[in-house]
């Protein structure tokens, strides 16, 4: 027997990450993404120093928050905020995607970062999406994707699919086709 699944699904509320300069990551996200900060704190720890966290509105009322702890007993004062290179994974494994909007959109956001100085990948074309990859200054990998066609019955069943280069894809250039 079928249990129905009774809670909606209505997107994240926020995702929780970490950052070693909370000045540097709120520049970034402000200034290079155009996500405007909506709340931010300092939060005191009892033992002693404090954290500060600061949440963006990434669009969609869903949320990217940042913490910062400075002089808090059990936190490092130096770790790797990348994710991926503490794990030693790829740095695909864990990244951020944001909606593009569309292909002309994606586009237009891969220009406007390019001139603000970040390095960015070309388009990549998923065969169901297109997407351009860039990195954070916590070392994090962002993405901002567009979907270019509907999904399919034969899209939500595993089979393989292409191929890439298992150096490249450890390295972060995870392009399959880029444009």
């Amino acid at each position: 027997m079928e249990v129905p699944f009774a809670m909606s699904n209505k997107g994240f509320s926020h995702l929780g990450l970490s950052t070693l300069d909370l000045d540097k990551t709120r520049e970034f996200y402000e200034n290079v993404m155009g996500f405007k900060a909506v709340r931010c704190d300092v939060i005191k720890v009892k033992e002693g120093g404090h954290i500060r966290h600061i949440f963006f509105d990434t669009g969609r009322d869903q949320l990217l928050a940042f913490m910062e702890a400075n002089g808090v007993e059990g936190i490092p004062q130096e770790y790797d905020t990348s994710i991926t290179r503490g794990l030693g994974v790829p740095p695909a494994f864990y990244h951020f995607a944001f909606e593009a909007g569309s292909e002309a959109a994606l586009v237009q956001k891969r220009e406007e970062l390019i001139g603000r100085g970040v390095e960015v990948t070309g388009v990549v074309d998923h065969d169901w999406a297109k997407s351009i990859y860039f990195k954070d200054p916590n070392g994090l990998m962002l993405e901002y994707c567009c979907l270019t066609r509907e999904f399919s019955q034969d899209d939500a069943t595993m089979q393989d699919r292409f191929e890439v280069s298992g150096k490249d894809f450890v390295r972060g250039r995870i392009a399959r086709n880029p444009q």
